[in-house]
């Protein structure tokens, strides 16, 4: 009964064109809702890090079958695949990540997560999902659910993809490289989302083109020639050298890259050292390189090099002394919007939110892996958009007040979770059902 009387609301939506009906569907995502926030709390509250993220699978995987769709687990680790198949037409893959961060949350909510676990480096840890993707998947499996109950209005093949290990930029090409477009159908698009603390919940984000940037971990080691803290003439000190080294990377961006082109060169840590007065014989620093075109990214690697080996040879170390440089694999490519794609979804956004609620945003230097969905051998249009999830009150009074928000990733980041996720659920079905239209249905309609 519940399913007929959504899929009839759809059908009406698809033949009136442009969704222009869609407060309709309000009414359906009230209905579903109560589950869904039972989820987010669940997933909330059993946060799982990259590559552990066994319960979250499992539950998602449950989740899709529950709805309907043909469910495949294990793909690239704990990747989870459902296929929900309806006549001819495109194949669209919506993807949702289910991987937490190894920090602890310190928001004070009632559902406030307070798990540890062993780290992948085999430390203990807090867990928290302080990027949102406990939203990402509470909004996936409602889409999920809404796709399948009106199976009527749409033609095509969902591939519902719930991928792990974003954070760390190995579940895309883990899954990709587990034969996922070749052992379940290749989507035509790809479509996703993220949340966005700095919009009010209620509100949707796009941006045609550059979106997130391409993502570099680089690691560096420095060598020196140790000695006494006391006599820093018989040695060469590896510690001095990592400053001036650090001092210099700032001049890649700086004078080595075009103004018009983005990029960021961070040291965010160094090791090195044991005690006050002993000079080290090496010292580890951690970079993370952050660029939109390969040109960029390639010229700061080869920068970064540079100056390392000349600043080594200037301290009067001998060649079998020069740096050694360590590169993440995978690295995270940019995330490009797929133009005809964003104005697509643009327009649907327009013709059922209020238009004050579809805002442009800002390209960021944050990274992504959905981008190698589109990368393949055979390329597609891929786009996301951003969901705000923020308070509107605490934002209205934060900016006012000059007080800063916690962004993704701080432990005090806490999303609104019932109007983010019922934005997002019908912001997302009905970008899919637009991509999937029943062209049966509406002209059937016109008749």
């Amino acid at each position: 009964m519940y399913k007929s009387f959504i899929a009839l609301a759809f059908a009406g939506l698809v033949s009136l064109g442009g969704f222009a009906e869609a407060q309709n569907l309000d009414q359906d995502i009230d209905n579903l809702y109560p589950s869904l926030d039972k989820l987010y709390k669940h997933l909330h509250q059993n946060p799982e890090i990259s590559l552990q993220e066994k319960e979250t699978s499992a539950r998602i995987a449950d989740e899709l079958k529950k709805a309907g769709y043909e469910v495949s687990t294990g793909i690239g680790g704990y990747g989870v695949i459902g296929v929900l198949k309806n006549g001819p037409g495109p194949v669209l893959l919506i993807r949702t990540d289910m991987d937490a961060l190894p920090m602890e949350e310190k928001t004070g909510l009632p559902y406030a997560s307070t798990k540890k676990t062993i780290g992948n480096d085999g430390k203990e840890t807090f867990v928290a999902h302080s990027c949102g993707h406990d939203i990402h998947m509470s909004v996936f499996v409602g889409t999920a659910q809404l796709m399948a109950a009106n199976k009527q209005a749409w033609r095509g093949t969902l591939l519902m993809v719930g991928q792990p290990s974003e954070e760390n930029g190995m579940g895309a090409w883990n899954m990709l490289n587990d034969g996922l477009y070749s052992r379940f159908p290749h989507p035509d698009y790809a479509i996703a989302l993220h949340d966005d603390p700095f919009l009010p919940a209620g509100t949707l984000g796009y941006k045609s083109g550059a979106l997130m940037a391409g993502v570099d971990m680089m690691n560096v080691t420095v060598y020196g020639e140790g000695a006494h803290g006391a006599a820093p003439h018989k040695g060469i000190d590896p510690i001095v050298l990592c400053a001036q080294m650090i001092q210099a990377y700032q001049t890649i961006v700086s004078r080595r890259i075009a103004p018009t082109d983005p990029a960021v060169v961070t040291v965010g840590s160094i090791h090195g050292g044991t005690v006050h007065n002993i000079i080290p014989d090496q010292v580890v620093m951690q970079l993370t390189l952050r660029s939109y075109s390969p040109a960029v990214r390639e010229e700061m690697i080869s920068s970064v090099k540079r100056i390392s080996e000349n600043l080594a040879k200037a301290a009067g170390l001998p060649e079998s002394k020069m740096p050694t440089y360590w590169i993440r694999e995978p690295h995270t490519p940019a995330l490009i919007n797929d133009d005809l794609l964003t104005q697509q979804m643009v327009k649907v956004f327009k013709a059922n939110f209020d238009e004050s609620k579809v805002v442009p945003v800002e390209a960021q230097m944050i990274g992504e892996d959905f981008s190698r969905y589109g990368m393949q051998e055979r390329k597609i249009p891929i786009t996301m958009f951003y969901l705000g999830a923020n308070d509107p009150v605490f934002l209205e009074k934060a900016k006012a007040k000059g007080l800063e928000i916690p962004g993704l990733h701080s432990p005090y980041f806490a999303p609104v979770p019932e109007p983010t996720i019922k934005t997002g659920m019908k912001a997302m079905s009905l970008f899919a059902m637009d991509i999937l239209k029943n062209q049966e249905v509406m002209m059937d309609s016109k008749k």
